[in-house]
């Protein structure tokens, strides 16, 4: 008998060992059963298809594999600590606040500022704020594992949150002739700013990292209580959904704020639209599945950009019939329209694609590579 008949007999004789021949480097780096787990998950195996292995789920087989790694007697070498984003200290649950702190500094740096001074406020606000931003989003709940996850976002978020401060003034401006000037940083001028949008958005970076913490917290308590695939996702989906409900009515408290404040509209639909779109976006990134924001956030701010086009190339001879859908949307719904359909669709798919991904064991072991 040759090896390939004796390695095929014993294959079929202990398919476990088959198995676990197929994904030895994956059970050879797993430091416990739930690693092994999520990664058969991430394969295609599921509680159904463990039963050809003679195990009733995929938990049962993993901790099988694992007890089948020869390992050595000697404890193994210390292994990086892996972030608990429910159990971090105090300097990293109070970095999200930074953002809105320095938002809200910058707003108030326009109102009290005039002429060129306010250009040289708003410059050195976006500054704080993006370098705020960045930080929050390295440390705790919002960060990437080991910053290993680089997506090529950053350009369309910063044009979805720079059309909600200037995008919706730009639109009417541009649908009744305009605009006649530059935007002078207020919201009265020719080119009139929303504050209110980008500070509520800026104050929820807050609630969003604290909720996308309480999710993952869930989720790895789960993941080391459930006995099966089916039983883990029953438990996920209502703890994702949760999560996302308890930001927008943060986000929607913080609005309603933040604008009677300032004394501007609240724009709810369409501030509730982009939060949630850039709060689903960031929580696909963290737990590795980058493709979709990055392909979702790059169409709605082309749509966006695309509404804005339409409107000013109607004005060229002969194509006055491109801004015929933009005018009859913001005529029945007024400018706000148009980031509240853009951005309302495209969180609805990126929350349909978080209920099928982040609800599954694989989407909460530790991520190697972007999925």
């Amino acid at each position: 008998m040759t090896d390939l008949d004796e390695r095929n007999r014993t294959g079929a004789a202990d398919p476990v060992k088959a198995l676990l021949h197929r994904h030895n480097d994956l059970c050879v780096r797993a430091v416990d059963p739930l690693e092994i787990a999520a990664g058969l998950e991430a394969h295609g195996i599921t509680d159904r298809t463990a039963a050809r292995f003679r195990h009733r789920d995929v938990f049962s087989l993993a901790e099988e594999l694992y007890a089948r790694i020869p390992r050595d007697d000697d404890p193994p070498p210390p292994t990086p600590p892996r972030t608990e984003n429910g159990r971090t200290g105090i300097p990293t649950l109070l970095l999200p606040l930074l953002p809105g702190v320095l938002c809200a500094a910058a707003v108030l740096a326009l109102h009290r500022t005039h002429g060129e001074n306010r250009l040289y406020a708003a410059a050195a606000g976006i500054l704080a704020v993006t370098l705020a931003v960045r930080a929050a989003l390295r440390r705790g709940p919002l960060s990437t594992p080991g910053h290993r996850h680089r997506p090529t976002t950053t350009t369309w978020t910063c044009w979805l949150i720079g059309y909600a401060l200037l995008g919706d003034g730009l639109l009417h401006a541009a649908i009744t002739g305009g605009p006649d000037g530059l935007p002078d940083g207020t919201d009265h001028g020719h080119w009139p700013l929303a504050a209110a949008p980008a500070l509520a958005l800026a104050l929820a970076c807050a609630p969003a990292a604290w909720t996308a913490g309480l999710f993952t917290t869930h989720a790895r308590r789960r993941l080391a209580s459930s006995r099966g695939l089916e039983d883990f996702s029953a438990s996920a989906r209502p703890a994702l959904l949760g999560a996302f409900a308890l930001f927008l009515g943060a986000l929607a408290a913080l609005l309603g704020m933040v604008s009677a404040v300032l004394d501007e509209p609240r724009a709810l639909p369409g501030t509730l639209a982009l939060g949630a779109l850039l709060f689903l976006a960031r929580l696909l990134t963290v737990h590795g599945f980058t493709h979709a924001p990055r392909v979702v956030l790059s169409l709605t701010a082309i749509a966006q950009a695309t509404a804005l086009a339409t409107v000013f190339a109607a004005r060229l001879p002969g194509l006055g019939g491109l801004s015929t859908p933009v005018d009859t949307l913001t005529m029945a719904w007024g400018p706000a329209a148009v980031p509240t359909v853009t951005c309302g669709a495209a969180a609805l798919v990126l929350l349909i694609h978080a209920c099928r991904t982040l609800t599954r064991a694989s989407a909460h072991r530790p991520a190697e590579q972007p999925r």
